[in-house]
């Protein structure tokens, strides 16, 4: 789970009643630092609005802007490692310094129940637990970039990268890179447009089939 969270950036309208009748399914985005998942997803939420970002719950601190059940469930420590005991997380991952981030089964499941089709942005071990336990309930969709040279250059063109942190994203990007094959889809990202375009297809038909089942 990546600490660069996105959202639409305006409230969804809560479902009819009609639409609470259909549950709603998963969309799992996962991509290489660099390789511009943020950035799609965010489109994606802009461009579907029975569409809602999946919240993680982290034990990491909140940044002044963030705010607590919007950008993230902020959980001490213990508070984590009880709802692991209780098995109340579909995945969670430890990431540097310690922190830790994690998907609750109950806030995926209150918003399915919704009719909400729930967008996670995670990374590739989270990615392949939530697509085992909902099958075809869940699109998993794979963000490659098109070589490490590019994947270097746009890393580097953040500003954000010491040469240290830099080795440790380009050694985690070629581990997640072998799990490609394991996914639904594999979109190269050589150009945003057209990468865009695909993933918005692949996404609109597996809402409109959803809808229809």
């Amino acid at each position: 789970m990546t600490e660069n969270k996105t959202s639409s950036g305006s409230k969804n309208p809560e479902p009819s009643e009609t639409d609470q009748v259909k549950r709603g399914k998963i969309i799992i985005l996962v991509a290489p630092s660099g390789a511009g998942k943020t950035t799609l997803a965010r489109r994606l939420l802009n461009d579907f609005p029975d569409m809602k970002f999946s919240v993680s719950a982290t034990t990491r601190p909140p940044r002044s802007h963030e705010v607590h059940g919007k950008d993230y469930f902020f959980i001490s420590p213990e508070e984590f490692d009880a709802a692991v005991k209780r098995n109340e997380f579909l995945e969670w991952e430890e990431f540097y310094g310690g922190r830790r981030y994690g998907s609750l089964i109950s806030k995926v499941e209150k918003e399915l129940k919704k009719g909400y089709f729930i967008l996670f942005d995670i990374e590739v071990k989270g990615a392949m637990n939530i697509k085992s336990q909902y099958g075809d309930e869940a699109l998993a969709v794979f963000i490659k970039p098109p070589s490490d040279e590019v994947l270097i250059e746009r890393l580097k063109n953040r500003g954000t990268e010491s040469d240290e942190t830099l080795q440790l994203r380009l050694d985690r990007a070629r581990m997640e890179l072998t799990y490609a094959d394991k996914f639904d889809h594999v979109i190269v990202n050589d150009d945003l447009e057209r990468c865009y375009k695909e993933l918005h297809s692949l996404v609109h038909s597996f809402m409109n089939q959803s809808k229809t089942h």
